[in-house]
């Protein structure tokens, strides 16, 4: 008689079943069944794992998060400053065009501006609450950006700041529980202040209210930013310390930015792009951030259009400039 295992032997006795010759086949059958039951049961076990992982996997917040919840850790810390936009130096920048109509008034300054100079930009912001405010998440905050263009290689002008925009801001950010295609939502709203602290012809400023929209998902984010421009009162005289600086900058500036950000191991880039449809008129800046060193980063900045600065908000270049980043926006 054809051995028969112990997985079915024991079913037979707990059935009471006797064990006979001329039943073999049968029982072979019932043993291939039996692992076939249990390859089943393992089968449906591993894919309800697989399926709780990948779920579980699509529902982990996005980079953008990650890396506000790490800021939270040590915002109230009082020997911690918290970034807000990027941090950068960029020792060597080129432009194509560089603006020399603004500053004509000025003898001997014009003429003497160098196509290269440095550039650099320092951010932060400061949190008004530890605790949620209306949902769990959200943050009030007060941020500051100051970014400077520097003559360093004009030998004919003391290699003075050409340039530099003050940028204080107060917003509100908060996750939205909506999470279509698996992604994760937020949104932001705030008011802010941009000034190139000049007076007369040289003064560049405007305030604005905006409101975004944000998408994230896993080391991919994607924020849709539009505005609407405080109005000012209109200048009697060029001269006047009171009065709009500026009427026509939303005609180069458009009414809204469009930003993205991925990053893959080491490795992250950037995209900034603002539009207004009716002058055609827009500007856009590229980075790409790469390791060097411990926290230093190795960054490269491209720029093209209108708005660079306040003072070039109404002229058109290129610029390309290599340095480093201290701070990445994942």
């Amino acid at each position: 008689m054809k051995k028969v295992s112990a997985t079915v032997y024991g079913l037979l006795l707990i059935l009471n079943l006797p064990l006979q010759a001329k039943e073999t086949d049968y029982l072979d059958c019932i043993e291939t069944h039996l692992v076939q039951l249990a390859n089943d049961a393992m089968i449906a076990k591993l894919k309800e794992r697989c399926k709780h992982l990948v779920t579980q996997e699509a529902n982990q917040p996005g980079a953008l998060s990650r890396r506000f919840d790490k800021e939270r850790n040590s915002a109230f810390n009082p020997y911690v400053i918290t970034p807000h936009r990027m941090n950068y130096i960029l020792p060597f920048t080129y432009t194509d065009s560089i603006n020399t109509d603004a500053y004509q008034d000025l003898n001997n300054y014009a003429d003497n501006l160098e196509k290269s100079e440095s550039k650099f930009q320092m951010s932060l912001k400061v949190p008004f609450n530890e605790d949620p405010i209306f949902s769990k998440g959200d943050g009030l905050y007060f941020g500051f950006t100051l970014a400077s263009w520097w003559q360093v290689y004009s030998n004919n002008i003391s290699k003075p700041f050409r340039e530099t925009n003050y940028r204080p801001e107060l917003f509100y950010i908060t996750p939205i529980n909506w999470r279509p295609l698996s992604v994760s939502t937020g949104a932001i709203i705030g008011i802010e202040h941009q000034s190139n602290g000049r007076t007369q012809i040289l003064s560049r400023s405007w305030n604005r209210v905006y409101a975004g929209f944000l998408v994230e998902k896993q080391n991919f984010a994607f924020a849709f930013v539009p505005w609407i421009r405080i109005p000012e009162n209109k200048k009697a005289d060029p001269l006047d310390d009171k009065g709009d600086d500026n009427p026509d900058i939303q005609k180069y500036m458009g009414h809204f930015e469009v930003l993205m950000a991925h990053k893959w191991d080491r490795y992250e880039v950037n995209l900034m792009t603002r539009y207004n449809f009716t002058s055609n008129n827009g500007g856009v800046e590229l980075g790409f951030t790469f390791p060097l060193w411990g926290k230093i980063r190795g960054y490269a900045q491209y720029f093209a259009g209108y708005g660079e600065s306040l003072i070039d908000y109404n002229h058109k270049h290129q610029r390309l400039g290599i340095g480093i980043a201290l701070t990445n926006i994942l």
